[in-house]
């Protein structure tokens, strides 16, 4: 998986992992039902389970009653063989600064920093499709350089 180290003015370095490729995310075309499990207040330790549909790059479901949508975009850099996921939502209305890896395989990490709860956090997105048929999307926080993770998405793919 790509590897991520942090300069001395706490930049993230982001190296891509040797079998990067533009295919990687070939395996997300199509339709998906998605089971979610989220914490309800990152950092903070609650949860609140919630269904969706989704397509590969839009997003429609209901926060507290309320319509919410999203979309991501993900980029691939032959250069540097790193991706780069952005996403953007009904919410925030603008991109977000992305997060930047690859996949080693069947499983893929990208990182990136947000301001979560006041506090500055990097993020890992955790990528697993080694069934393409239901592949596995996870997030986590870490509020400590990546010492430690609060892993606080998971979403569970099946195919419609």
């Amino acid at each position: 998986m790509s590897a991520f180290s942090l300069s001395s003015d706490g930049k993230l370095a982001i190296t891509a992992s040797e079998t990067s490729s533009k295919n990687d995310f070939d395996y997300l075309v199509g339709n998906w039902n998605i089971r979610n499990r989220t914490l309800k207040e990152p950092l903070a330790g609650r949860r609140r389970v919630g269904r969706i549909r989704r397509d590969p790059g839009i997003f429609h479901t209901e926060w507290g009653g309320k319509p919410f949508e999203g979309l991501t975009v993900r980029l691939f850099d032959p250069k540097t063989r790193l991706w780069t996921i952005y996403w953007a939502d009904s919410n925030a209305g603008k991109l977000d600064d992305g997060k930047v890896g690859s996949f080693n395989g069947d499983e893929g990490e990208f990182f990136g920093r947000e301001v979560v709860a006041g506090k500055d956090v990097i993020v890992k997105f955790h990528w697993d499709k080694r069934n393409p048929k239901t592949p596995i999307y996870s997030r986590a926080f870490s509020a400590d350089a990546g010492r430690t993770w609060e892993w606080n998405w998971y979403s569970k793919f099946s195919r419609r």
